[in-house]
């Protein structure tokens, strides 16, 4: 099923009657974006929204299924403007999960179990929200995948990663931090400062009451927080081939970096528990 335009798409009951959990895939670019839709129509989500520019072409195989909305996608605020919509249309207390193009959904044992048996445990905690941090993989031959992205060949940071305390009118934000680190804190001279974090609240359940911010943080302060008062919660990872291809593609860094890796890469393994061990993500309660 294919809209024309996110109004049209949004009044549709293709949106009002979505069966959750439900993916919105923002595609930048044409890079490996069959392959991001299959990567979760097998991680268990129901409904797969694609968001793409009209010159996007996907042969009907490639597309799984998936409802796709013609949107110019590279626009300022193209986020909020999608995952806000898509919010309000979709039945209340669906869980929505919102990536881009050449990213992937990693979280505990996530080789063994459903997003929607992540997602029903977490609910059952009382969350309403999962923190995620947006892991950086990159190509480890620039040479080779000029664009930064190799499905095949990707490795990631195994350190560098912090955190800060997050503060809003000089007041700490309870149970809420910034966290950085990856290409964004390694080549952060590239980087405007307001799009060096790597948290993103890139799960929630839909309310009509709640708007996703530019910062990928959401208007209520409770969906924003890391875990509940009592104990730790779950959280998961997003690896992420976005800001490799950014730097590839802007002028002013491609010619400044030969490479990605450093010391301290390590190859990608495409396993959950590379994820756990290196600290990227939290089980919590669940195992």
């Amino acid at each position: 099923m294919q809209f024309a335009s996110l109004d049209a798409a949004t009044k549709s009951d293709a949106l009002r009657k979505a069966d959750g959990p439900v993916v919105v895939i923002i595609a930048e670019d044409d890079i490996e974006v069959a392959a991001t839709i299959r990567y979760h129509v097998d991680k268990g989500f129901h409904t797969v929204i694609l968001v793409a520019p009209p010159e996007l072409v996907l042969a009907p195989a490639d597309a799984a299924g998936a409802l796709r909305i013609d949107f110019p996608t590279r626009n300022p605020g193209t986020t909020t403007d999608v995952v806000n919509a898509v919010n309000q249309a979709l039945p209340e207390k669906t869980w929505l999960y919102y990536c881009y193009n050449a990213e992937f959904l990693f979280y505990p044992f996530g080789e063994t179990r459903s997003v929607g048996e992540l997602l029903a445990f977490h609910t059952e905690e009382r969350r309403f929200s999962m923190l995620t941090y947006v892991i950086d993989v990159y190509a480890g031959d620039l040479g080779q995948d000029d664009s930064a992205v190799s499905l095949g060949d990707a490795h990631l940071d195994r350190s560098g990663y912090y955190a800060l305390a997050r503060e809003e009118n000089g007041v700490p934000c309870d149970r809420q931090l910034d966290f950085y680190g990856g290409l964004r804190w390694r080549f952060e001279e590239h980087v405007d400062e307001d799009r060096r974090r790597i948290d993103r609240i890139s799960l929630v359940r839909s309310r009509r009451d709640i708007v996703l911010r530019s910062d990928h943080t959401w208007s209520d302060p409770e969906l924003n927080t890391y875990s509940c008062p009592w104990h730790h919660n779950l959280t998961a990872a997003v690896v992420s081939f976005r800001t490799a291809k950014a730097l590839r593609q802007n002028a002013a860094s491609r010619f400044q970096i030969n490479t990605f890796r450093w010391h301290n890469s390590v190859p990608f393994e495409w396993k959950s528990q590379q994820l756990l061990d290196l600290g990227l993500m939290e089980p919590g309660q669940w195992f």
